[in-house]
């Protein structure tokens, strides 16, 4: 390696020209950074225009998504409370059907006697129909309720059969029937009266 003494170079020179060329370069080094930094920048505003109106594209859809989620939760909530108020209308009907058999069945017994003795003059088509009570009735009323209707022209019979019946009767003429039971004749009114039940109930609809 040769000393750049020996080849008589002036050394301030070259510490000139060192120097201008380290500057020259820290120049395009700079101009370089400088170009970068601006299409760095540019690519960072473009960018973040877009990430922005993503943003708020995203932002306006989950808007609209939490209204439509909003609107079918309230949609589901008056569904769901008009099937809990059905039920309930529902559950009122048959409390005030049950409550009707209930004192049907509950009557004074003298006052029962005469009931069951006219429904059977009225259910009675040959007049020479058997009548089956439930065990308790056939016990404590049968006798009575069949003689008051044959004392207006029957000559009907009470059977030795029971049936797990809720009050009323069931009248048998050889192998016809005719369902008199006070829980069937409610469950038929029931079917036929149940709207306008409804009505007297819940008059505000």
């Amino acid at each position: 390696m040769i000393d750049p003494a020996e080849r008589g170079f002036d050394m301030n020179g070259i510490d000139k020209i060192t120097q201008r060329i380290t500057a020259d370069a820290q120049a395009e080094i700079d101009r370089v950074l400088g170009e970068a930094k601006a299409e760095a920048a540019k690519i960072t505003a473009k960018y973040q225009a877009q990430a922005d109106a993503e943003a708020a594209d995203l932002a306006a859809k989950n808007r609209k998504a939490a209204a439509e989620r909003e609107e079918r939760l309230e949609s589901t909530a008056q569904m769901e409370a008009r099937k809990l108020a059905l039920a309930a209308k529902q559950e009122m009907v048959e409390r005030a059907y049950a409550l009707a058999l209930k004192k049907l069945c509950a009557m004074p017994e003298d006052q029962y006697v005469k009931v069951l003795a006219a429904l059977l003059c009225e259910a009675s088509s040959t007049g020479k129909e058997e009548v089956i009570f439930s065990p308790e009735d056939r016990k404590k009323v049968g006798k009575a309720a069949v003689d008051e209707a044959n004392k207006a022209g029957k000559k009907l019979t009470l059977s030795k059969e029971t049936r797990p019946i809720q009050g009323g009767f069931i009248l048998r003429a050889e192998n016809v029937e005719v369902n008199c039971a006070f829980d069937t004749l409610v469950r038929l009114q029931k079917a036929e009266t149940a709207g306008a039940v409804v009505k007297k109930l819940f008059p505000e609809g």
